[in-house]
């Protein structure tokens, strides 16, 4: 056959792939609404291994790499999950016409909860400055009124603070919460709505803004005093499958300077290193290891997230400076153990390294 002809073939299949994937996904339509109707969770570890396996054992006996088969099949299950929890979301709407305003439902993160809402059925309200005055849009949160069943605060840190404690004068009687990186800045604004006996809660989603499935993600949610606030927030999210955690606003700070704070610094100062190196990127970049490969990835998403963001969070969380501190003294200790000859050392430093990182599995 021809060059020619060999690529059309190829085209059909490629066609024929992408019909059974669609085929596909009817079939996982109907599973999920059989899931509904028998009260069955959306997510089947068991069953997914058991697709996995198959398909590495079928992918060996056709003389496929069983990695490439496992990576398809893997893809294919995340997207019918996706569309599982999607569809449950819908089907379980709580929403029934209630109202929702997102404050700074224009932004990221605002966006993805004013979609999260709408596809509940609830009536979403925006304010951002932003958008222009319309039905359902307000440039200024205060032109938006109160008068709602659940108020998101999906502003800057800084900002949100404010708008907590202004909330706070003005008494809302539905349901209101940050969905802040750090609770620092807002524990005077929460502190301020519950003593006024609004219902107020706060919450932080640990994933992203294109984010489609939270099967594996995590929401935290810290009670701020109102026990009913903090039910309601998390019956919001009893039809996803995201892992709710619920822990005190100081507890949640302590140890996002440990999970954001430190790996954004350390990030920052890899990508500081080698941009002050003197050493060409291209020239890295064409020997560079799996480890820096990997590392590089990760500093790059950190180097194009928000600067403004990312400094709140270091410089407005009052434990802050300890992660800080501790990766100045474990870069130095590094230094000199190498600097001195001290392989001994050296290896001390990762076997302690291993034993703790252990502890995860």
């Amino acid at each position: 056959m021809s060059l020619e002809n060999l690529r059309d073939t190829l085209s059909d299949v490629d066609r024929q792939i992408i019909e059974l994937v669609a085929e596909r996904q009817r079939i996982v339509s109907e599973i999920g609404r059989n899931k509904r109707t028998e009260g069955a969770a959306t997510r089947d570890y068991a069953r997914e291994k058991e697709v996995v396996d198959k398909g590495r054992a079928q992918a060996n006996d056709l003389g496929i790499d069983p990695d490439l088969a496992e990576s398809i099949l893997t893809t294919l299950i995340r997207s019918s999950l996706a569309s599982q929890e999607r569809d449950r979301v819908v089907a379980e709407g709580k929403g029934d016409g209630r109202s929702v305003l997102v404050i700074g439902g224009a932004g990221k993160m605002g966006g993805w909860f004013v979609d999260f809402f709408a596809s509940q059925g609830f009536d979403v309200a925006i304010a951002d400055a932003t958008v222009e005055d319309g039905p359902g849009r307000f440039r200024n949160w205060t032109d938006a009124g109160v008068d709602y069943d659940v108020i998101v605060v999906a502003t800057p840190l800084a900002v949100s603070g404010r708008i907590l404690a202004q909330l706070a004068v003005l008494k809302p009687t539905g349901l209101v919460f940050d969905i802040g990186s750090l609770k620092t800045p807002l524990i005077d604004g929460l502190h301020e709505l519950v003593n006024a006996g609004c219902h107020a809660t706060s919450i932080h989603p640990m994933f992203g803004p294109d984010t489609r499935l939270l099967s594996g993600r995590h929401l935290i949610i810290c009670d701020a005093g109102s026990p009913e606030a903090t039910a309601a927030a998390r019956e919001l999210f009893d039809s996803t499958m995201v892992e709710q955690l619920e822990m005190g606003l100081d507890e949640h700070d302590r140890h996002i300077a440990y999970v954001l704070g430190l790996s954004h610094a350390l990030n920052i100062a890899f990508f500081t290193a080698l941009a002050e190196s003197g050493e060409a990127a291209p020239a890295l970049a064409r020997m560079s290891s799996t480890t820096f490969d990997s590392q590089l990835l990760v500093s790059s998403d950190v180097a194009h997230d928000n600067p403004h963001l990312y400094f709140e969070i270091q410089n407005l969380n009052r434990f802050g400076l300890g992660p800080l501190d501790a990766l100045v003294d474990a870069s130095q200790r590094i230094r000199e153990v190498v600097a001195k000859g001290d392989e001994q050392g050296f290896v001390d430093l990762m076997l302690n390294g291993r034993e703790y990182l252990a502890l995860r599995s």
